[in-house]
């Protein structure tokens, strides 16, 4: 298996994190309702990548906090050269469909991914509610790995299906998807993550070639998030991008990830090293 970089999964939940680090105030806890609708490019993946990531689960998650923790996952324990791994499998999950979640979908899920195809992972159910995987060499970062959306869990395996009949065990359920076109998906109710995930009642994507227009569209509140180019004046030193420059900053960004200069009385980022050492912890 590939070796993952863990600091790379960290990156979501370090917002959160650093503004608890410098005593700023959280918001209220999130309300359910209403709609959240975004903008995206037709070219690349990004519609399938976002869509697919509101359907389906993965066995483990990354948490907003950066940690990891269990999805459809309750437990795991490996071998001591970290080769032989068993997840416990939650027994209070069903898909879309109405039916349960067993160990059969996620063995059959995971033989369809790359995790065997591509690494001689075998993988074999123990039980009703629990699978073992056999890794061709030792990896300790397996469970971190499988929080990755490529190794997302359908019925009878169908990870690769078509958006408008997958099946999956997310907090939506999909209403309507058109390829380069739009998608929409409604909460499900009593969903086993209720009150920790799922916030808005509709997820929409809808697919604007230009990104002038989506823009626009953001500005006039046609859509709440869009996907736009990297904006011009982006100092870059190595992975890291400042605005308007590493001894002046307004913006520090990592990948897709970005901090403002002021998140609290401290003025944590008036030193753009100050991010550099916090993604490098």
């Amino acid at each position: 298996m590939t070796r993952i970089d863990r600091r790379a999964l960290f990156t979501s939940g370090a917002a959160a994190a650093l503004l608890a680090a410098t005593g700023a105030a959280l918001a209220d806890a999130p309300r359910s309702g209403g709609i959240l609708r975004l903008a995206v490019p037709r070219d690349g993946d990004l519609m399938d990548h976002v869509a697919r990531g509101a359907v389906f689960d993965t066995l483990t998650e990354i948490g907003p906090d950066g940690s990891l923790r269990p999805e459809l996952a309750t437990r795991w324990s490996s071998s001591p050269d970290a080769r032989i791994w068993r997840f416990d499998i939650r027994s209070d999950v069903t898909f879309h469909s109405g039916a349960q979640l067993h160990a059969q979908d996620v063995a059959a899920s995971l033989r369809n991914s790359v995790i065997e195809a591509d690494h001689g992972a075998q993988i074999e159910v123990l039980a009703q509610d629990s699978i073992q995987i056999a890794l061709g060499a030792s990896n300790p970062h397996l469970p971190y790995l499988l929080a990755d959306g490529r190794f997302s869990i359908a019925a009878g395996g169908e990870v690769s299906c078509d958006l408008s009949v997958a099946d999956g065990t997310g907090c939506y359920r999909v209403d309507r998807a058109r390829a380069g076109r739009d998608f929409r998906a409604t909460r499900v109710t009593d969903h086993y993550k209720s009150g920790q995930a799922g916030w808005v009642d509709t997820v929409e994507l809808i697919v604007i070639p230009d990104a002038g227009v989506r823009a626009e569209a953001l500005r006039e509140g046609y859509v709440d998030v869009a996907a736009l180019p990297a904006p011009d004046g982006l100092l870059s030193r190595g992975s890291f991008h400042y605005h308007p420059s590493a001894s002046d900053m307004a913006l520090a960004a990592r990948r897709d990830v970005g901090l403002p200069r002021r998140i609290g009385a401290r003025s944590a980022l008036d030193d753009g090293r100050i991010a550099e050492r916090w993604w490098r912890v």
